[in-house]
């Protein structure tokens, strides 16, 4: 029994989120981070392998020589989690991960992604340990009403698409600096990164949202909603093939298409530097990010207890200020720069082992 008065020890988590050619870990105690890496996988020999699921060994055996060389011991952790991939769709929230996920995962993903990878290592590695392994909030989070997946196209229904780790972890963080909890509060969380997802999120789910490949505001990569005719027209034009249009509105539109970079920074250089043209897209973007605020505080009827901004590009001052001008009559505006996902993710195992949330069964939460 523990004496009274004692504190209980900080829980430890590692944290596995596989990119296209890196893999980040770190191991948080508590809230805190002690350890971290990106662990680089050149190119020439991820070509070795004939596809993502072969990686699968060498990049675990990566992890493991990444702890060991930072001296930390795998004995010593509490629990694994890990970025979620491309599963089934469901419920948000953090999950068991099981031997149904990483079959799903194996054969069956939403999409072919490098993140597929993430939770067969965690499990990998907690598995000889006796120790969780847990995973939250994938892409394929879907707690859509049912009026927000209808769209004008029968054939076209919206698809919920959005950076669900990022948007719960901020909502999460907006419910605390407003004294309440997650399920109190309506929040609409704007993330700012090379896509953008703008999203309602009403008592805790997230109920609507643009896809950020193909709907709402440009962005540093993606063009956003597109006038439909013109849009149709160029896929007709002759000019580009199917993978080379999907190309260039998802890798080479938004700041790229009209300013020729993606970096922020590059861009407020030019503005200083009086380039009009700069400053005119700069205006734009943020204009097309109040404006799908707005139209997300229509879906929660008005009642928004707060607007939070966060991703890469909230840190651009002038993207924060024009944004804040535009949306600050419908709620107070809260701003948690950068991506923050290792953070969220060891978050989100921490609520469970420490029993302020029940980790689901995956495939038993029923959607919406």
């Amino acid at each position: 029994m523990r004496a009274l008065g004692t504190k209980q020890p900080e829980r430890k988590v590692l944290v596995v989120n596989t990119g296209s050619t890196s893999t980040k870990i770190a191991i948080f105690q508590g809230r805190e981070p002690v350890y971290s890496e990106s662990i680089r996988h050149p190119v020439n020999e991820l070509a070795d392998f004939a596809g993502i699921w072969d990686q699968l060994e060498y990049r675990r055996k990566a992890v493991l020589a990444s702890l060991e060389a930072g001296n930390c011991d795998p004995r010593t952790l509490d629990a694994v989690v890990s970025r979620g991939g491309a599963p089934s769709a469901m419920r948000g929230g953090t999950y068991m991960i099981s031997q149904d996920m990483l079959d799903d995962l194996r054969c069956r993903p939403a999409t072919e992604h490098a993140a597929n990878l993430s939770p067969p290592i965690a499990y990998a590695i907690a598995q000889p340990l006796g120790i969780p392994s847990y995973f939250a909030d994938p892409i394929t989070v879907d707690e859509f009403e049912p009026l927000a997946r209808l769209s004008g196209l029968p054939e076209a229904p919206r698809q919920s698409r959005l950076h669900a780790l990022s948007i719960r972890s901020t909502a999460r963080k907006a419910a605390s600096e407003l004294g309440r909890a997650l399920g109190d509060v309506n929040v609409i969380v704007a993330h700012l990164g090379s896509g953008i997802s703008i999203c309602p999120v009403k008592a805790g789910l997230m109920v609507d949202a643009n896809g950020a490949d193909d709907e709402g505001p440009f962005s540093p990569e993606r063009a956003g909603s597109l006038p439909m005719a013109d849009l149709v027209s160029l896929c007709y034009s002759g000019r580009y093939t199917q993978a080379e249009l999907i190309s260039k509105i998802t890798r080479k539109a938004g700041l790229c298409g009209h300013l020729g970079t993606t970096d922020a920074q590059d861009v407020e250089r030019m503005i200083q530097e009086g380039d009009a043209h700069a400053l005119e897209v700069a205006q734009a973007m943020a204009y097309q990010i109040a404006k799908e605020i707005g139209a997300m505080a229509t879906v929660l009827s008005g009642e928004v207890d707060a607007v939070a901004l966060t991703g890469g590009l909230a840190a651009w001052r002038r993207l924060v200020d024009d944004v804040t001008r535009r949306c600050e009559f419908i709620a107070p505006i809260m701003v948690f720069p950068g991506e923050n996902e290792m953070e969220a993710l060891a978050v989100s195992a921490m609520l469970v082992l420490e029993g302020q949330e029940q980790a689901g069964q995956y495939g038993a939460r029923p959607m919406q």
